[in-house]
């Protein structure tokens, strides 16, 4: 399937449906959200823009009017295109894989070469209710284009009958805006049929998925593209900002590890094991752990089909519920079910999904039923009313029709009907003035929180008898018949929603929204703030800790996530509620660019809903480039528990680790060092340092500002201040280096830093430590983790945090962090590759006693940092440079050759003296730490971060370096610069005072 088709077609259909129904809106006097008056001509005509309409049409065009007016030009016209987008896709579907009940294609022809549509041939024959008079006229006008859109809502008004999440009845606004020429070449339909290859529909619906997620593409940058403006995501665009198509191989591994793991724990199966090819077996556990599962498998036999409950909580268009519906089909077939009764079984017991985004849920409604249709052909004519919903809102509802619903005025207000039901669950024994009143206030902006809101149980067959009664009452008056109306209309969809949301379920499986709380508006910022405190920071953590109350007890519950979870500081009270209170049966991390369509390192893991203790498995995509790889290299793991990437780990143990990192893959050695030992914390100060708040004002590279205005080698801020200098050397991270480097910033910090103090953006932090020699890293990293050598007189910042360590331990540590050891252990807190204080605090040290291997630890640190000085200083980027390297190893060469050769010797030994020094370091470290069976000494050449000599490069910067001379900045025969900026010395002027 090549989805640039899919994607090119999906985005240009949406604007030209845009488009289009904008064009037609205008003929009706429409524009944006100015409205015409309509031109009554007679009591039975009516016209606008010189156009009759026919009296249904000025109801459809009034109906237009009051959505407007309640929703807005815009969002009316995005409702309308995206209608006809879901319905004419749908119908694509449906004529390929011959599921139309009439038999007769409605887009295409069945004829090769013929692009007039079948049902316009055979229009005469077809059983859509049609009016035959108006057939007949409309061929013999030869208008075929009206003719296709008589037929065309014809047949969704038909398909209404057994799709009617999808299609329905078409007689509002929705038919009035159907754009015209949808026909005529380069429309939305003959390009549908020519641009995408008839087999992607063929039995495959996954194509419906593809089809929405790149139609709402453009949709989410306009959406991102405001949050770099600042804009919060409203709740019209959450769904746009956080959908996102979960990869067929990811859902295959969700739903077999969930689903699949919950049936065969209670009906062992090798056929069918060994048919779901994602399924991981569960790992050997501690006897007494297994004992603990013994009991739960036996309680797993007594499940039958029909008593399995599967929620996806954010479905989108029902990828997942579309597996999850195989899954169980195959559940059913080895239960010993009969292939014919099996789709209908599913759709009313087993299959439970919510959305906030109405388009989602129709497409995820017409996938899970094109499924069962490919299953059961006479499905459609079963009448089921599946539990898929998108999630509707109260809003709207005015006070009077709550309390003629719900009776008597007790609970008016909010606030008091919120403090009757504090801290209870179950309102079901309440009254029912109470349970109807929590009905329609739990639901008031429902799509701003969707399947977040938790919703307590009712007494759902009293609300429908009550609207049962209502609806068949005929002593209405006016006031009444209204509130009826309203009531007839909202409660259905809220009570459908209000029972799944209360519902507890075996299987939870979702891949949730992605978005962090400063993207969120502040009324979702405010309730997730309120009810989902420890896991506020970003929407997928809110879904997790939701789902655990959707799950049963040893429930099974699924999820792809952003991988962050498992590491940084932010989650690590999401990190402890699952080891405390959960069991991790499975996860599988994927390599950073292992899902194309995420922004974000993406890791997918199954959960058992109580804490058994057990050992689950896990694989390590990390070393594997490229998304076209991660399901093979799965596969690899899962068919062969012996390679190098697959892992058992209790979860129990993360613990051992502070911040509990998810590292699975660390050895029990690893861990125990981690647990028995000081810490980097314990014997020195990591810090975070400056926040000037508007870097381009406070900040230049050195070169930008006068030499002679730059304080150097500053032991303190008053030593600084005195000085009346401005700029002031500052470490601000940089490329990944050892050792000593990276020195190319300066900061304002004139007067003890009052500008920046000044500024209301700024934030000072750790002010004791500016000016303090330290070792300094870089926060954020590529690949690698390098640590360097600070001498006195630096300010530091975020990007450029560092560690305050006694002097005494100053070269023991540079040592150590750039040591492989470092790196590891710091892997195991966080490979995310953002190096946080806390990370580096929280650093294993172990201080050998042997003074020998102190000495020489501090002699070889020592000398590195001297070579990576050298190096650094080599080139003018340096405001230490003092001569051209190829000057200063000239030594009896005659011609610039010869002296870059002995240049390029020199650099040469320097480079493999580091190489040979980190080597002779990351040995003893690897012996001090005892983990000589897991890491060996040896340091790529790529790893090594001091210059070789290089031909191009360096008689470039020859060049530069001699230009500089011509100009004054250097001289061959003084170190250093002579001219930076400012006056001349007066050493360079002559008599008369020229320079």
């Amino acid at each position: 399937m090549d989805k640039s088709l899919i994607k090119n077609y999906a985005i240009w259909a949406r604007n030209k449906l845009m488009e289009d129904v904008a064009q037609r809106a205008y003929e009706l006097g429409i524009v944006g959200d100015e409205i015409k008056k309509l031109e009554e001509v007679s009591q039975d005509y009516i016209r606008i823009n010189g156009k009759k309409l026919k009296p249904f049409e000025i109801n459809q065009r009034k109906s237009l009017e009051t959505k407007i007016r309640e929703k807005g030009f815009g969002q009316v016209v995005e409702e309308v295109a995206y209608t006809w987008f879901n319905r004419i896709i749908a119908l694509r579907f449906m004529e390929v894989n011959g599921y139309l009940p009439t038999g007769v294609r409605v887009l295409s022809s069945t004829e090769p070469g013929k692009t007039e549509p079948d049902i316009i041939t055979h229009a005469e024959y077809l059983d859509l209710d049609l009016n035959q008079e108006v057939v007949a006229r409309l061929k013999d006008e030869n208008d075929t284009e009206e003719l296709f859109r008589y037929l065309l809502v014809k047949q969704c008004n038909e398909l209404n009958k057994i799709l009617p999440g999808l299609f329905e009845e078409i007689g509002d606004y929705t038919d009035i805006l159907l754009p015209k020429n949808l026909l005529s070449e380069g429309s939305v339909i003959r390009r549908l049929v020519s641009d995408i290859p008839e087999e992607y529909f063929k039995e495959q619906v996954e194509i419906i998925g593809w089809l929405y997620q790149y139609y709402i593409s453009e949709k989410k940058d306009e959406v991102f593209a405001g949050l770099r403006k600042n804009k919060k995501i409203t709740k019209e665009n959450i769904p746009a900002a956080t959908q996102l198509f979960t990869p067929k191989w990811i859902v295959k591994y969700m739903v077999e590890n969930s689903l699949g793991r919950l049936w065969l724990e209670g009906h062992p199966n090798e056929e069918l094991k060994s048919k779901w090819k994602y399924y991981l077996d569960e790992a050997e556990q501690e006897p007494e752990v297994e004992e603990r599962l013994k009991k739960i498998r036996a309680e797993s036999k007594d499940i039958k089909p029909e008593d399995i409950k599967v929620l996806d909580p954010a479905m989108g268009s029902g990828h997942i519920l579309v597996y999850a519906f195989d899954v169980l089909f195959d559940i059913y077939k080895s239960a010993g079910y009969s292939e014919r009764e099996i789709p209908k079984l599913i759709l009313e017991n087993n299959l439970y999904g919510l959305d906030i985004d109405d388009r989602a849920g129709q497409l995820a409604y017409f996938a899970v039923m094109m499924k069962a249709r490919s299953k059961n052909r006479r499905i459609f004519r079963e009448n089921i009313d599946i539990n898929l919903c998108s999630i509707q809102e109260s809003n709207g509802i005015p006070e009077e029709t709550i309390t003629y619903f719900a009776g008597g005025e007790k609970f008016v207000s909010k606030l008091d009907l919120e403090e009757e039901i504090k801290d209870q669950d179950d309102l079901s024994d309440k009254d029912f003035e109470i349970q109807a009143r929590y009905l329609i206030h739990v639901f008031h902006d429902a799509k701003e929180y969707g399947s977040i809101l938790e919703v307590k149980k009712l007494d759902f067959n009293k609300i429908e008898k009550r609207l049962e009664e209502m609806q068949e009452s005929h002593h209405d008056d006016a006031f009444e018949f209204r509130h009826k109306q309203i009531l007839l209309e909202k409660l259905p969809p809220m009570i459908k929603q209000a029972k799944i949301m209360s519902g507890k379920y075996d299987v939870v499986v979702t891949n949730p929204p992605y978005m962090g709380r400063r993207n969120m508006n502040a009324d979702l910022k405010k309730y997730v703030g309120s009810n989902y405190s420890d896991v506020k920071t970003d929407l997928f953590s809110v879904f997790i800790e939701r789902n655990y109350e959707y799950a049963k007890e040893y429930g099974h519950l699924a999820f792809m996530s952003p991988f962050v979870w498992m590491f940084i500081t932010t989650y690590e009270k999401l990190r402890k509620k699952i080891i405390e209170s959960k069991a991790i049966t499975s996860l599988i991390q994927l390599e950073y660019s292992g899902f194309d369509g995420a922004t974000v390192p993406i890791c997918t893991f199954t959960l058992r809903n109580s804490n058994t203790g057990e050992t689950g498995e896990y694989i390590r995509l990390s070393d594997f480039r490229g998304a076209e790889n991660q399901p093979i290299k799965t596969l690899e793991a899962i068919q062969n528990s012996d390679v190098d990437y697959r892992y058992t780990a209790p979860a129990f143990e993360f613990c051992k680790i502070p911040g509990s990192p998810i590292a699975y893959w660390a050895s029990d050695k690893a861990k125990d060092i981690f647990y028995n030992n000081k810490k980097i914390g314990d014997i020195a100060q990591p810090k975070v340092g400056l926040q000037t708040g508007n870097n381009n004002r406070y900040l230049r590279i050195w070169t930008e500002v006068s030499f002679k205005n730059i304080g150097l080698g500053y032991g303190d801020s008053e030593q600084g201040a005195k000085s009346k200098l401005k700029w002031f050397p500052y470490n601000k991270g940089g490329e990944f280096r050892k050792w000593y480097g990276n020195n190319e910033f300066v900061v304002n910090w004139e007067n003890d830093g009052a500008e920046i103090r000044n500024f209301s953006g700024a934030v000072i932090r750790n002010q004791k430590y500016y000016f303090k020699e330290s070792i300094t890293w870089s926060f954020v990293s590529s690949s690698k983790f390098g640590v360097r050598y600070s001498p006195k007189g630096f300010i530091f910042d975020v990007a450029g945090s560092s560690v305050f360590p006694r002097k005494e331990d100053i070269y023991y540590l540079t040592a150590f962090m750039c040591s492989k050891l470092a790196f590891e252990f710091l892997k195991m807190q966080n490979p995310t590759l953002n190096f946080q204080v806390g990370n580096i605090k929280n650093l294993p040290i172990v201080k050998t006693n042997d003074t020998k291997i102190r000495e020489l630890i501090d002699k070889l640190a020592k000398q590195n940092i001297s070579i990576s000085k050298t190096d650094w200083d080599s080139f003018e980027t340096s405001w230490d440079f003092k001569k051209h390297p190829i000057l200063t190893h000239k030594g009896d060469a005659i011609t610039v050759e010869q002296a870059f050769n002995n240049w390029a010797e020199f650099a040469e030994k320097q480079f493999y003296q580091l190489k040979a020094n980190e080597e002779e370091l990351n040995r003893i470290f690897i012996k001090i730490y005892g983990l000589e069976d897991e890491l060996t000494p040896e340091v790529d050449e790529k790893d090594v971060t001091v210059s070789r000599a290089d031909r191009e490069r360096d008689i470039k910067s020859f060049i530069s370096y001699a230009v500089g001379c011509m100009l004054g900045r250097y001289s061959p025969h003084v170190e250093g610069l002579v001219y930076a900026g400012g006056e001349w010395e007066d050493k360079w002027k002559t008599e008369d005072g020229r320079c």
